[in-house]
């Protein structure tokens, strides 16, 4: 089951940076195309961590997920305050769309999982993503954004996804060695 998972991610991550890939050959996304990304990415996130509250028993996936929770909702709402200050509309397009699809993916897959497995899918997944997400961040979303205010959010918020990385590596490191 966990290298089915772990194939589907990858393939779904790997179509996300396929369409990332091809911005950064090209023009580059719009900024109401890197609105859409930026909330899509952070709403997929809220969706598992909230899953992950409830299906968790570990103190420690649970406290993480409540984290995503809370700083993913955190840069979704500074986000959406800044594209209705710029009169800025998010458009939906093939990376956003992605995003959605490989975060549905990942929510039909893990209600199939209890306990331990649980605790491991949500945890791979989530180092799997934020590193996909800090590499879009840095080769395509920061370089290609024009306004300068959402430039800044972008980079204002990378640390916090450097840092839910390095969160969920440690406890992908603590999951295996409880043989949890």
């Amino acid at each position: 089951m966990k290298k089915i998972t772990a194939a589907l991610f990858g393939t779904l991550t790997a179509l996300t940076l396929t369409s990332l890939s091809c911005w950064a050959q090209s023009a580059g996304p719009t900024d109401p195309q890197i609105a859409a990304i930026v909330v899509t990415a952070n709403q997929v996130d809220i969706d598992a961590g909230k899953l992950a509250e409830s299906k968790t028993k570990s103190k420690d996936v649970k406290a993480f997920a409540q984290r995503m929770v809370t700083d993913h909702s955190g840069v979704n709402k500074a986000a959406t305050d800044l594209v209705h200050k710029l009169g800025v509309t998010p458009e939906d397009n093939p990376t956003s769309q992605s995003l959605q699809q490989g975060g549905d993916a990942n929510l039909a897959n893990l209600k199939t999982l209890k306990g331990a497995q649980f605790d491991r899918a949500y945890i791979d997944h989530e180092v799997t993503y934020h590193e996909s997400v800090l590499d879009a961040l840095d080769k395509t979303l920061i370089p290609s954004a024009q306004n300068a205010e959402l430039k800044a959010l972008l980079v204002k918020v990378r640390p916090a996804f450097v840092a839910h990385l390095e969160h969920a590596k440690h406890l992908q490191a603590e999951l295996g060695k409880s043989g949890a």
